[in-house]
């Protein structure tokens, strides 16, 4: 199993090497421990250019998947992508109060899901489904270690 990483942030500090142990630990969740994972994570500008190149919606959302297996792939074992917003995480962390690290978490194992196939949004059967693995893919990867933190010089000028 192989995770590629690839942070494009400059107000973030990513802990990578803990980061690439969380997806693996999700791929061997959902039983793709031969596969391989690209992760990218993104501020809101390039995840509102992706959303709307390829889903048609023109603002920034949360995570999105790009599966590989749908496609005519050469490498059956290269299970996608998932990008990641930061900045939409962090915000929706606060909302739901709780740490930024939970949300990225939660939103790795939400994309993974989707690259195995899961789609919450074909109907409420499968949303409460996916819901389900969610939920038993997080209880294994739990506590989630520390993954990111707003750099320091961005601290000052934000006070």
């Amino acid at each position: 199993m192989a995770v590629y990483l690839r942070v494009r942030l400059t107000r973030f500090a990513v802990r990578q090497a803990t980061l690439i142990r969380v997806a693996e630990r999700v791929l061997a969740a959902v039983g793709e421990t031969q596969s391989e994972l690209s992760v990218e994570l993104v501020g809101n500008p390039r995840m509102r250019r992706l959303n709307r190149v390829y889903r048609g919606k023109d603002r920034p959302t949360d995570v999105l998947a790009f599966p590989m297996r749908e496609s005519n792939n050469p490498c059956p074992t290269l299970l996608g992508d998932v990008v990641i917003s930061v900045p939409t995480a962090l915000r929706q962390a606060r909302e739901a109060g709780r740490s930024v690290d939970d949300e990225l978490a939660t939103l790795l194992v939400h994309g993974v899901l989707h690259l195995c196939g899961y789609d919450h949004e074909r109907n409420k059967k499968e949303a409460a489904r996916m819901r389900r693995r969610e939920r038993a893919i997080l209880q294994t990867i739990n506590p989630v270690p520390r993954l990111v933190t707003r750099r320091a010089d961005q601290r000052k000028r934000s006070r």
